[in-house]
Parts: C-alpha cells; sequence; structure tokens
C-alpha cells in the first residue's frame, strides 16, 4: 500500500492525508479545483468533540483548531411564521465549537507537506492496472495501489464498488449570503448562532459564520425537476419564485429571502440508509461518498472526519486490506446511526406540523442537559 490516491481535496480527504503524512506514507490527493478559493465552501460547521475535535487532536492541529474556532456561536433560536420567537438559547446545548468551512480547509492545507495536492486534476476515469488502479485524467495517468474516494456525491469511485446513486430527498434549499454592516436587521434575527423559522413543509434559517458573515438558507419542497431549473435560471428569478411560498410570512423573516446575496440553488439527496458495499481491494470511500445524508444532523463533516481517522489507522496497521475491510464495517455502522436521525430531522423540518417538531427537538435537548 506504498502509492496512496485521495481523490477529493474537501476535509476528509485533507485528514486523511495530514493522518497518512504523520503514519509515514506520501499520499497524493487529486483536485478537480485549480485552487484552493475557486469555490465557495459552504457555511459554518460544529465539531463534535468525539469525531471532529478528536480528528483534530489525532492530526495534531488542536490548537490551530481551537485559535480558529468560535464557541460563542453555538446558540438557538426559533421562530413561527408569524415572527413569534418560541425558542431563544445563547449558550452552548453541547461542545460543539463553529468553524468557518473554508478556513477549516486552510488549517489542513497548511498542515500537509508541500506538493501533496494536485490542483486542477480532475479525475476522469479509473481502471484495473497492475495490482491497483490507475487515474486518467485530462493529459495525465497515474497509478496507485491504493484509491480512495473522498469525492463527495457524485464519486466517481463509488460506482466501482456499489450501485447505489442519491435520491433527491425532495427538499431543496436557496443559499444566501449577508454582511453583519450591510444588514443589520439580519445580524438581529440570528442571534449568537443558528436561527430557524419554521413553517409548514418550509423553512428560513440564518447562521453566524465567521468574519462579519451570515450565511442563509430559503428551503421549501420542489420536485426534482423544478429545483433542477431553478438551478438553470437567473438568481432574480429564483428569489421571485421564493415569494409565493413565503407570502404570508412575517416581514422581519421575508428579509432573509428579499435581501440576501444569491450563492446557489441547492437539492438535497441521500445515499440509502445503510449504504454497503462489498469490499474491493485497493479501492474504498470516505465522507459523503460512502454515506451521502441531508445536513440536518449536523454530522457530515464530523463523520468524514471520523471516516479518515480510522481509514489512516488501517491504512497504516500493517494488516494489509483486512483492517480497511474493518474500517468499512464500522464506518457503515456509524454512518447508519446518523443517516437515521438526518432523515428525521429533515422531516421534522419539512412539516405540515409547522414549527413543533423542531421545538421539540430543542427542548429534548435542554432537557438532556
Amino acid at each position: 500500500m506504498d502509492r496512496i490516491a485521495i481523490i477529493g481535496g474537501g476535509p476528509g480527504g485533507l485528514l486523511l492525508a495530514r493522518l497518512l503524512q504523520l503514519g509515514g506514507l506520501s499520499p497524493v490527493v487529486f483536485e478537480r479545483d485549480a485552487h484552493a478559493g475557486e469555490r465557495p465552501q459552504g457555511g459554518s460547521l460544529d465539531l463534535h468533540d468525539e469525531t471532529g475535535q478528536r480528528a483534530m487532536r489525532l492530526a495534531g492541529l488542536e490548537a490551530e483548531f481551537t485559535t480558529a474556532a468560535r464557541p460563542e456561536d453555538q446558540g438557538d433560536r426559533l421562530y413561527d411564521v408569524d415572527g413569534t420567537l418560541l425558542f431563544d438559547r445563547n449558550g452552548p446545548a453541547d461542545d460543539r465549537p463553529e468553524i468557518d468551512r473554508t478556513i477549516l480547509r486552510q488549517i489542513l492545507l497548511d498542515a500537509l507537506t508541500p506538493g501533496t495536492v494536485r490542483w486542477g486534476h480532475r479525475v476522469l476515469e479509473i481502471t484495473p492496472a497492475d495490482d491497483g488502479h490507475a487515474l486518467i485524467g485530462d493529459r495525465w495517468c497515474e497509478r496507485f495501489d491504493v484509491v480512495v474516494g473522498a469525492d463527495g456525491a457524485w464519486s466517481r469511485v463509488r460506482p466501482l464498488l456499489s450501485h447505489a446513486v442519491p435520491a433527491y430527498e425532495g427538499v431543496t434549499l436557496v443559499e444566501l449570503g449577508f454582511d453583519v454592516e450591510r444588514h443589520p436587521a439580519i445580524d438581529a434575527l440570528t442571534g449568537s448562532g443558528k436561527m430557524f423559522a419554521v413553517g409548514n413543509n418550509r423553512v428560513l434559517i440564518t447562521q453566524r459564520n465567521g468574519l462579519g458573515h451570515i450565511r442563509g438558507y430559503a428551503g421549501l419542497r420542489l420536485d426534482e425537476a423544478t429545483a433542477r431549473n431553478w438551478q438553470a435560471v437567473s438568481p432574480e428569478r429564483v428569489r421571485a419564485e421564493l415569494r409565493e411560498p413565503f407570502a404570508e410570512w412575517a416581514p422581519a423573516l421575508k428579509e432573509i429571502i428579499e435581501t440576501g446575496d444569491f450563492i446557489a440553488v441547492r437539492p438535497l439527496y441521500a445515499l440509502p440508509v445503510g449504504h454497503r458495499w462489498t469490499s474491493r481491494s485497493g479501492l474504498t470511500l470516505l465522507g459523503d461518498a460512502a454515506h451521502l445524508m441531508s445536513p440536518f444532523s449536523g454530522e457530515g463533516v464530523n463523520l468524514a472526519l471520523a471516516d479518515a481517522v480510522d481509514l489512516a489507522e488501517a491504512l497504516t496497521s500493517g494488516h494489509g486490506w483486512q483492517a480497511v475491510n474493518g474500517y468499512e464495517e464500522a464506518m457503515a455502522g456509524r454512518a447508519a446511526i446518523a443517516a437515521v436521525g438526518a432523515a428525521q430531522g429533515l422531516s421534522g423540518a419539512f412539516s405540515s406540523e409547522g414549527a413543533s417538531p423542531v421545538l421539540q427537538h430543542y427542548l429534548s435537548r435542554v432537557n438532556e442537559h
């Protein structure tokens, strides 16, 4: 297992590379983007102590994470469609400090040996070659003993292991951006962390990010064809389409739709709960490539980082592919539990019962602590 390729330069793939380097190996990360800043990396993440934070500690990056993290931004607010505040917690329910995805990624990039990431290297094909696999790109080809798919929802590695394809979950989020100086009303609405406003199968969300930014989302149930059409039309058209579903909401909440800077339309997809595959020597998966689920459990990046820890241990154990097989079984079991929670979180937020299921969720977490 001397030559290891990691496809995808997200947090899971980069952490795996860091841990393998600490274990004396020299992995190569193939990333399609030309550079780290080519695409927006998404909003704020909360790292859980037993998964994400543990991974950063094992990678020797606890100090860097602590310096960049925002424990003060763990609050929760919940409004109904009339703008009535139903729940407001300024303090954290758990030890899950926030960190911007872009900053987390940069910490991991800075920790790697220079040249580890091959920027602008999109993998077009993966074929068997000399007891390993060849990665084929545009005018390049290279052979590896192990290929790890850390390449997200539409992984190129997964079809070599599984017939599973992500299915649309019936919900689409329109992602918006706010600057606290230009959007003082949204700043006040958001509070000290994350704000949910929940109605009949619709949600409005704002979440505090670092550097004076807030990320927002307008979510609703749409058929897949409409969701894909929204991805192809102008931001002005998308904003216009959102007005009718939220017409009866409080004016203060509708400001999210009217004033946010358009970022993207994001239909939500998920792999089947409990997704598994027959282990195949030289190929494996981690993160969303293995267990894509909705973001309504807060587990996605934490699972990817936990996967990276376990896979690095397996690849450096000296026990061959049997150790990787063990990783895959443990990872699938852990992910199945999280996927059930993600599906429940999605159905609770997008419910005909309005804000009640989300309020009960918040109250249950308070009672647990």
